[in-house]
C-alpha cells in the first residue's frame, strides 16, 4: 500500500467551518498501448518511445459495436445523458445517509472522515458534471451535467448553512417550514450563499459580453476587424495583438465602456461577500478568503506586493520608456503610451531584439517529442513512467482523447491522466486541469486513485506531419503537466485535501516549476529533436528563447501587481470609501503607471474576481516560490534523483493537507520571508541561461 502522509487535523474545529471548507473546495471547480493502430508519416523520425509514438499519430479505434458502454470514465450510469440524473440522485442520497450519521456522531477523527466522504460523494459527480458541461461535444451531456452541477451546487450551498443546527439539516434540505424555522442570522446566512452565487455567475457571464456601437462612431477603415450586425459594430475583445494602433484603442474604450448593471452587480457581490465575511467572525472578506493560504491575512499581501511594486519601479519605467520610443518609431503623429499598447509593443520589442520566430521551434517541438520528454523527467526525477492505455467503450468524449496510466517504479498504479488536447469548435479555448476524483485514503485501507483531464487546445495533426508545438503551448504543456503530477502524487488520507485542493497562492507552485523545466536546456536537449531529420534543437535557440521572455517583463509584473492589489482592495476594508471605477483610476495610477482612460470600467471585465476574489496574487507568489525551489534546489542539476524524491516527498504528497508555507520550508530547508519572495521574482529577469548553460556543460 502507498505511504499515506499525515494530515494534520484539529478535531475541536466546528462544525459549520468543516462544511464552510468543504463548500469553497467543491465550488472552486474549477492496458499499455493496446489494440491501437497508429499511423505514421513518411519522412517522420520514428525514433519515439511508445508514448511519443501515440502521440504523434492518429488514433484509429476499431469499431465495437458488440461491446459494453462502460460510461464516461468508467462510469457506468454516463453511458447516455440521462445518466446524470442517476448519478446525482445516488449522491444526494448517499449525502443524506453520511449527514444523519455525521449528525449523530460525536466530535473527533470519526467525524472527519464521514465528512470527507460526504465530500468525496459530492466531488466525484459535480467535478465530472464540471468538465463534461463544458468539453463534451454531445450538447445532450453538455446540458445533463450543467443541471448537474446546479443540483449539486444548491445541495452544498445548503449543507454550508448548518451553523448551529446540525440535527435538523435533512429536514432544512427538503422542508420549507424548517427553514424558516432557522433563526435570523442563519437564514441570512442561507440567503446570502444563495445570492452570492446567482451574483457570481451574473458577474461572470458579464465579463465575457460583446459591447456594441453606431457603426458611424468609429471610422470605416477600421470596421473589418470587428463584427457587425445591422448598422452595429459588436467589440468582443480588447484586439490586444492589431498592429493598428487605431484599431486597439477603439476596442479598448468601446469594450471597457462602463455598464450600469454589471457595475451595480459588482457592488452587491462586493457587498455579499463582506456581510458573509462579517456574518462567520471575519473581518472582511479577504482575511476570510486567504485563512490557511502562505499569505495568512491582507496585509501580508499588500506588503508583498508594495515591496514588489517598490523594487521593480525603475525597471518598469525603462520598459515604458523602450514601449514608448518604438511606438514613436512607428507612429510619430501618437507617440504617447496607452494601456492598450503594452502588450502590442512588448511584443515587437521581443520580435526584434531576439528574432524569435514560433515556426522554426514548431518542427522540434512535435507533441510526442514534447511528451517523451516529459515522460522522460517524470521517469528520471520522480521514479513514475506515463503508459498509453486504449479506452473502452464510452469511457472517453471524443476518438482523439488519449489515456494515460501513471506508474511509480515502487507502488505500480497511482492514478489516470486523459489528454483531450486538440481544438474541437465547441471546446473552450483554454489549458485547463480538471480534477475528476481526488485520491484518498478508504475504508478497507486501499487508495483511492486520482483521475483527472488535461485540456488543451492543440492543432491536429495533418497528413503530412504530427502535432507541431510553438514554444508557448511547449510551455503550456508542462505547465499544464505540473498540475497533473500534483494530483498523481498527492497521497493525503482526505479527498477534499488531495493533489490540486490546497490553498490558492501554493497551488501554482509545481505547475509554474515545470515552465524552468522546460526553459532549462538539459532538459529540453533530452526531448527536442526535429521530427523529420531527428537533429537536436541548438543550444542558442533556447537560449534566446529563455532571454525573450525578459524583455519588458518587469511592466508584465507590474500589470499583475496593478491587478493584484485593485482585488485586495475591493474585498478589505467595507464600505468602499469610492465607487469601484474611482479606486480603479487611483490604484492603476499608483501601481501601473500607465494613464487611466475616461470613461472605461477595466474592472467590469476582471473576470477572475470571481473565483480568485482577494486570491489574485496567488499567481505571483506561487511564481516566487517556484523561483527560490528552482534555483536553491534544481538549477545545479535539474535530473537530480534525491532532490526530486525530497521534492515529491515535501511539496507534491500532501496537497492541501499540510500548512504551505511549512512545505516551503522542508524543501528550501528554511523560511523564507515575504521579502525573499520579492527578490526572488526580481533576479529571474536577470537570470542569464545563456552564460549559465554554457558554463555548466
Amino acid at each position: 500500500m502507498a505511504e499515506v502522509a499525515d494530515v494534520q487535523v484539529t478535531w475541536r474545529v466546528p462544525v459549520h467551518e468543516l462544511l464552510d471548507m468543504l463548500n469553497r473546495r467543491i465550488l472552486t471547480l474549477f492496458k499499455c498501448i493496446r489494440g491501437r493502430r497508429l499511423k505514421t508519416y513518411r519522412n517522420v523520425s520514428t525514433s519515439w518511445s511508445p508514448v511519443g509514438a501515440a502521440f504523434n499519430a492518429r488514433p484509429r479505434r476499431k469499431a465495437d459495436l458488440f461491446g459494453k458502454n462502460v460510461g464516461l470514465f468508467g462510469v457506468h450510469e454516463l453511458s447516455s445523458p440521462v445518466g446524470f440524473q442517476v448519478a446525482q440522485e445516488n449522491a444526494l442520497k448517499e449525502t443524506e445517509q453520511l449527514v444523519d450519521q455525521a449528525c449523530r456522531t460525536s466530535p473527533g477523527p470519526q467525524i472527519v472522515q464521514i465528512f470527507d466522504r460526504l465530500s468525496d460523494c459530492l466531488c466525484r459527480v459535480a467535478d465530472l458534471a464540471d468538465f463534461v458541461k463544458v468539453a463534451h461535444p454531445d450538447p445532450s451531456f453538455r446540458e445533463a451535467a450543467e443541471i448537474t452541477c446546479m443540483t449539486i451546487g444548491t445541495a452544498v450551498e445548503k449543507l454550508n448553512t448548518n451553523i448551529e443546527l446540525c440535527n435538523s439539516l435533512k429536514n432544512l434540505l427538503n422542508d420549507k417550514e424548517a427553514l424558516d424555522s432557522l433563526d435570523p442570522e442563519t437564514r441570512r446566512v442561507v440567503n446570502l450563499n444563495v445570492q452570492m452565487l446567482d451574483l457570481n455567475n451574473s458577474f461572470l457571464l458579464g465579463t465575457h459580453l460583446p459591447n456594441k456601437i453606431d457603426q458611424n462612431a468609429i471610422p470605416e477603415h477600421i470596421h473589418h476587424y470587428f463584427s457587425m450586425e445591422k448598422d452595429h459594430i459588436h467589440i468582443n475583445g480588447l484586439h490586444a495583438d492589431a498592429s493598428d494602433d487605431l484599431v486597439r484603442e477603439a476596442a479598448y474604450k468601446i469594450f471597457l465602456y462602463p455598464n450600469p448593471e454589471m457595475l451595480h452587480c459588482l457592488d452587491q457581490l462586493l457587498a455579499c461577500r463582506n456581510q458573509l465575511a462579517h456574518l462567520v467572525g471575519y473581518e472582511s472578506f479577504a482575511h476570510r478568503a486567504l485563512k490557511g493560504t502562505m499569505a495568512k491575512d491582507p496585509e501580508t499581501v499588500m506588503h508583498f506586493l508594495t515591496k514588489l511594486s517598490e523594487k521593480l519601479s525603475k525597471r518598469t519605467e525603462k520598459d515604458f520608456c523602450m514601449m514608448q520610443e518604438m511606438k514613436k518609431k512607428i507612429n510619430p503623429k501618437c507617440c504617447e503610451l496607452m494601456p492598450w499598447d503594452h502588450p502590442y509593443y512588448s511584443g515587437v520589442l521581443r520580435a526584434e531584439r531576439f528574432n524569435i520566430e514560433p515556426s522554426l521551434y514548431s518542427p522540434f517541438f512535435s507533441l510526442g517529442a514534447c511528451m517523451d520528454g516529459l515522460n522522460l523527467l517524470f521517469t528520471q526525477l520522480l521514479g513514475v513512467s506515463l503508459y498509453v492505455e486504449e479506452p473502452e467503450k464510452g469511457e472517453v468524449w471524443s476518438d482523439d482523447v488519449r489515456k494515460l496510466a501513471v506508474v511509480d517504479e515502487a507502488a505500480g498504479l497511482v492514478g489516470y491522466i486523459y489528454c483531450d488536447f486538440f481544438h474541437r469548435s465547441d471546446k473552450p479555448h483554454q489549458d485547463c486541469h480538471f480534477t475528476i476524483r481526488g485520491g484518498r485514503l478508504l475504508e478497507n485501507g486501499e487508495y483511492q486513485l486520482p483521475v483527472v483531464v488535461l485540456m488543451l487546445s492543440l492543432p491536429h495533426p495533418t497528413k503530412s506531419s504530427p502535432t507541431l508545438l510553438t514554444p508557448g503551448m511547449m510551455e503550456n504543456l508542462f505547465h499544464e503537466m505540473g498540475h497533473a503530477m500534483h494530483s498523481m502524487l498527492g497521497r493525503t488520507r482526505y479527498q477534499h485535501v488531495t493533489g490540486t485542493r490546497c490553498p490558492t497562492d501554493f497551488a501554482e507552485v509545481p505547475s509554474i516549476l515545470m515552465e524552468y523545466f522546460a526553459s532549462d536546456y538539459r532538459v529540453v536537449k533530452q526531448f527536442a529533436r526535429h521530427y523529420q531529420t531527428g537533429q537536436p534543437l541548438p543550444q542558442n535557440m533556447v537560449s534566446r528563447l529563455c532571454e525573450s521572455k525578459k524583455v519588458c517583463a518587469a511592466a508584465d509584473l507590474q500589470l499583475q501587481i496593478f491587478y493584484s492589489v485593485l482585488d485586495q482592495i475591493y474585498h478589505g476594508k467595507y464600505p468602499l470609501l469610492k465607487s469601484t471605477t474611482e479606486i480603479l483610476k487611483e490604484t492603476q495610477e499608483k501601481f501601473y503607471g500607465l494613464p487611466y482612460v475616461p470613461n472605461t470600467a477595466w474592472q467590469l471585465r476582471f473576470s477572475h474576481l470571481v473565483g480568485y476574489g482577494a486570491k489574485y496574487y496567488s499567481y505571483l507568489m506561487s511564481r516566487a516560490v517556484a523561483s527560490m525551489v528552482w534555483k536553491q534546489c534544481f538549477m545545479k542539476d535539474p535530473l537530480n534523483r534525491a532532490v526530486g524524491e525530497r521534492y515529491r516527498r515535501e511539496m507534491l504528497a500532501h496537497g492541501g493537507g499540510k500548512v504551505p508555507m511549512f512545505m516551503v520550508e522542508d524543501m528550501l530547508q528554511k523560511k523564507p520571508s515575504m521579502d525573499d519572495f520579492v527578490d526572488a521574482l526580481v533576479s529571474d529577469l536577470d537570470l542569464n541561461f545563456e552564460t549559465f548553460f554554457m558554463d555548466s556543460e
